[in-house]
């Protein structure tokens, strides 16, 4: 395991798989009802997130308990941040507290980056603007090797806005490097330039993309960002991007629905997608826990 995760783009199958393989015992131990671990005891890990978030945040914050670090969340809204210290000064001031790792969520592309350049501590991306957001695709792999067994030679159907989706491209360098074959669809306004270039089938129709899909994966609209009129209302990208019942027919009948959440519901997904026997949304979040209690374990695994 590298020292940070700060995206998957460049990582070997080898180096998931090895993640995926203690994720998938951590999360086995979990359903088992077992919460206490010892792989970070007498650790700290701080979270820093300069964003909202709720799920995350939590996920993180459980899978560091429950390894036996001591957590640390800062608010960024409280925090000598708005006072005007840099980034790279409150990763220095969280260095000589001898933080161990330091788990960091950030609205601008490559502050990860920027902070793992500065601190001995590890860093962990937890999103950083638009660029990538690899614990979220490890937990998407996590829980479609559960359902199928492998990764590798699986469809998988990517919907909704690309542009703004971290998750959409971390989970593109993830499965092209398992031996997935990823497919994509979004209005033209929410399609990035070069998707095809890093490994995405780009269709046509959201029909093309979900056709013989062993996941469909819906991607949240982000309504924060809907004043750039990039389509002209939910009630449309509902009818002509959504998956609806009738669309998700085209998958294979034993298709996986996820959904990095939050839903909203009637938009991406319909609720008899997301209320059905193929939704795998509720199991993401276990996933996340183990995912995330995996990456920790690792990266810090010299010092344990």
């Amino acid at each position: 395991m590298r020292q940070d995760l700060l995206g998957l783009y460049g990582y070997a199958a080898e180096e998931i798989e090895e993640i995926l393989s203690l994720s998938a015992w951590m999360k086995d131990r979990l359903r088992r009802g077992e919460k206490r671990f010892s792989e970070l005891r007498d650790r700290s890990v701080v979270i820093l997130f300069y964003e909202n978030s709720t799920r995350t945040r939590t996920s993180f914050e459980f899978a560091a308990k429950y390894l036996g670090a001591r957590v640390v969340n800062i608010s960024v809204a409280s925090s000598s941040v708005q006072k005007g210290e840099t980034l790279v000064d409150t990763g220095k001031t969280l260095d000589a507290m001898r933080t161990d790792a330091i788990v960091m969520r950030h609205p601008m592309s490559g502050a990860p980056k920027l902070l793992a350049d500065t601190v001995c501590a590890h860093v962990v991306n937890a999103g950083d603007g638009m660029n990538e957001h690899p614990t979220q695709a490890l937990l998407d792999m996590l829980t479609m090797k559960e359902r199928f067994g492998t990764i590798k030679g699986l469809r998988v159907a990517i919907l909704g806005d690309i542009l703004h989706s971290r998750v959409a491209k971390s989970n593109l360098f993830g499965l092209t490097a398992m031996g997935a074959e990823v497919r994509m669809f979004a209005p033209r306004t929410l399609v990035p330039a070069g998707i095809e270039q890093m490994g995405a089938k780009l269709c046509a129709s959201r029909e093309e993309a979900v056709e013989g899909a062993d996941v469909v994966m819906g991607l949240r609209i982000q309504l924060e960002r809907q004043h750039a009129g990039n389509f002209p209302s939910l009630g449309e990208y509902a009818r002509f991007y959504g998956v609806n019942e009738e669309v998700l027919r085209g998958a294979k009948p034993n298709a996986a629905v996820l959904h990095p959440g939050p839903v909203n519901r009637g938009v991406e997904l319909t609720s008899g997608v997301i209320d059905s026997d193929q939704s795998r949304i509720e199991e993401q979040v276990l996933s996340g826990v183990a995912v995330r209690m995996a990456v920790l374990s690792l990266i810090c695994k010299e010092e344990v």
